[in-house]
């Protein structure tokens, strides 16, 4: 007998569903027509500000996949990421890592459910909204869910991994 639809996570990434399933998150994921690929899409898509989206991004840290949770308006500082991670050394992952360790595909990562079970870190910045939004394991899915929770979720440490703007020196 055929599993029914479901209702709240049918439109998500089945991988994704399951685990908001077996997590008992009633969320509710949202499908849109146009691709939420990047967080401008996204944050156009839901009518929300730019910081207000969660982008997943995986770096490799001394040849480790480590999640990055960050706000769609920053960059990822990977001279702090190393810091945190007491690594030797950190860089962007490739698609195919990404795939591999999450299970889905660059532009449509969720900040859990992946196929494999890596480090997170969660910048700081995301604390400062009621409600944040994330990818659903698709590039047209996303889903609202409050700053606390996806930390606890994601099994994420808090930390001040955001590039700083460049201070610049103002005439004598």
């Amino acid at each position: 007998m055929a599993t029914p639809p479901d209702p709240l996570h049918g439109a998500a990434h089945p991988q994704f569903a399951a685990a908001l399933r077996e997590l008992g998150l009633d969320v509710e994921v949202r499908r849109f027509p146009d691709a939420t690929r990047t967080a401008v899409d996204a944050a156009a898509a839901v009518g929300c500000e730019l910081n207000q989206i969660v982008k997943s991004l995986i770096f490799e840290a001394d040849g480790q996949p480590v999640l990055v949770l960050m706000d769609g308006a920053s960059r990822v500082d990977t001279e702090r990421v190393r810091a945190v991670l007491g690594a030797s050394g950190v860089r962007r992952a490739d698609a195919g890592l990404v795939r591999e360790t999450t299970g889905y595909a660059i532009g449509g990562v969720p900040p859990f459910g992946h196929r494999t079970r890596t480090r997170v870190l969660v910048d700081r910045g995301l604390l400062g909204h009621e409600v944040v939004w994330a990818a659903a394991g698709t590039p047209y899915t996303v889903f609202p869910i409050g700053p606390e929770a996806l930390v606890r979720h994601a099994g994420g440490a808090l930390a001040d991994v955001r590039e700083r703007p460049a201070v610049r020196e103002r005439p004598a």
